[in-house]
């Protein structure tokens, strides 16, 4: 889905550029304008184009998530523009030296306008274009399980108009009297058994199967299926397009082997180093820059409450070294034993407490573990002590956690936020899992961006992964003696 999602932006920003260049250079032609003049105001084209793709990408309009529909994406569309609007408008009074006051260029702002009646009919006909044949993917999924309806659910959710799933190829053979796995989601039908698949390709030619079984693998046709792929039949991996459409792995699907085999599961010296660079040089910057306001937060908690400014607590790190994480104190100092969740200690927020949590920064002195090399800028947030012998029994491969640094904002933050129950922390290591297998420079990008675009909104447009969830609060956690 990415790759689409990148592509849809760049041919936006490229459609913008060009109706603005090209309305401002016709204006130009008029005035006679000579060539290096022209340069200019074609370059200064693409300041407009990117006001439009940062508001779009604020809006979630690159997010199948949460504009998974075309209904959807006209509803977004007028604040996406106004958005964008805002973004020159700022850029107009602050770098009047950018030449968005020369005559051209007004005339170019209106070109912009032109767009609000080219992007709109440009989706909706691809969206009619992509829904037919031979665009849309005819898809074919083996297995009837748990991992087999999530994956229907997801491309249905993300890929609403470029894919039909055509129907399931069941676990059980033919042979068998009894189902062995439950029915398919509705309104999907059964179109045979996993002996039978062979027969099943051949009368129903689908683009693409998608291997989703637990097991039963010695029974599919290989020979048949090793073919059809030459002949150009897309074979998939369950997991791997569960992995692709969710941004999670299916803990209950993973075995030891395929872990070992994944090559994704190595953490790069390189990469590393580069992680870490990035993570001390923020940290620095982000202490000198918050220092002043720093200062006043510990004054403010100081006068509404008594207890210490900062709040110190256990964590795990790192190869399962513990460390002492701090924060800003947000909380009334607990008398006794508290519980670890968040949702049993809201009544000990404090009047300020509730302040710093909404605008997150009860979270600025973790610059200072990210210092000490405890930490990282983005990972997996690191859990309580106390919790680390549950987690461990609990939640499998629980360990992989402890193969990186802990971060400030992560993966499992922006796409699920909290956990308050150890169910819940299981999803989010569906998460974290992800993470350490596609860690990397870009990744660590698109989660500050995510983290800022959530605290912006918000949270109210975080749409969780997992389905049936409620609502992510936020990207980061916020509890002082509970965890987060």
């Amino acid at each position: 889905m990415k790759p689409r999602i990148s592509t849809l932006a760049f041919l936006e920003f490229v459609l913008i550029a060009v109706t603005i260049c090209g309305t401002a250079l016709l204006w130009a032609g008029q005035l006679q304008l000579n060539a290096t003049d022209t340069i200019v105001y074609s370059v200064q084209a693409l300041i407009p184009a990117f006001c439009f793709v940062a508001s779009a990408y604020f809006n979630n309009l690159y997010d199948l998530r949460v504009v998974s529909n075309f209904e959807e994406f006209g509803t977004r569309l007028p604040q996406t523009f106004g958005v964008a609007f805002l973004l020159i408008t700022v850029l107009y009074v602050l770098f009047p030296q950018l030449g968005l006051t020369h005559q051209p260029f007004p005339a170019g702002l209106w070109g912009l306008l032109v767009i609000v009646g080219w992007v709109a009919p440009v989706r909706l006909l691809l969206c009619l274009i992509l829904k037919s044949r031979p665009f849309a993917e005819r898809i074919l999924i083996v297995g009837t399980n748990s991992l087999a309806s999530t994956i229907a659910e997801r491309l249905v959710l993300c890929s609403p108009v470029s894919s039909t799933i055509i129907g399931f190829v069941t676990e059980e053979t033919a042979l068998q009297e009894r189902p062995v796995t439950g029915p398919p989601p509705a309104p999907y039908p059964v179109l045979g058994s996993v002996d039978q698949l062979a027969t099943v390709i051949n009368e129903t030619r689908p683009d693409r199967v998608i291997i989703a079984l637990r097991e039963c693998y010695d029974q599919l046709p290989v020979r048949e299926l090793i073919a059809a792929q030459m002949a150009g039949l897309a074979v998939e991996d369950g997991i791997e397009v569960h992995e692709q459409l969710s941004g999670k792995l299916p803990l209950e699907y993973l075995t030891p082997m395929w872990l070992l085999f994944c090559k994704d599961f190595k953490n790069s010296p390189w990469r590393m180093a580069w992680s870490r660079t990035v993570s001390l040089v923020t940290a620095a910057l982000g202490l000198l820059a918050t220092a002043p306001l720093m200062g006043l937060i510990a004054a403010a908690i100081k006068l509404d409450s008594t207890g210490p400014v900062f709040f110190r607590q256990e964590r795990v790190g790192l190869k399962g070294r513990s460390f002492y994480l701090v924060k800003f104190r947000t909380m009334h100092p607990a008398s006794g034993k508290t519980s670890e969740w968040a949702k049993d200690n809201d009544h000990r927020i404090t009047r300020v407490g509730k302040w710093l949590r909404e605008l997150h920064l009860d979270e600025l002195p973790q610059f200072i573990n990210v210092l000490r090399g405890d930490m990282d800028l983005v990972g997996p947030r690191p859990h309580p002590v106390s919790n680390f012998q549950l987690f461990s029994e609990q939640i499998p491969y629980y360990s992989l956690r402890s193969t990186v640094r802990p971060g400030i904002t992560g993966w499992a933050q922006v796409r699920y936020g909290y956990a308050n129950d150890l169910e819940q922390e299981i999803e989010k290591m569906r998460y974290d899992l992800f993470y350490i297998k596609h860690m990397s420079f870009w990744l660590n990008l698109v989660i500050l961006l995510d983290t800022i675009k959530i605290h912006l909104r918000g949270g109210s447009d975080q749409a969780q992964e997992t389905l049936g969830q409620p609502s992510s609060p936020g990207a980061m956690g916020h509890v002082d003696t509970v965890y987060d």
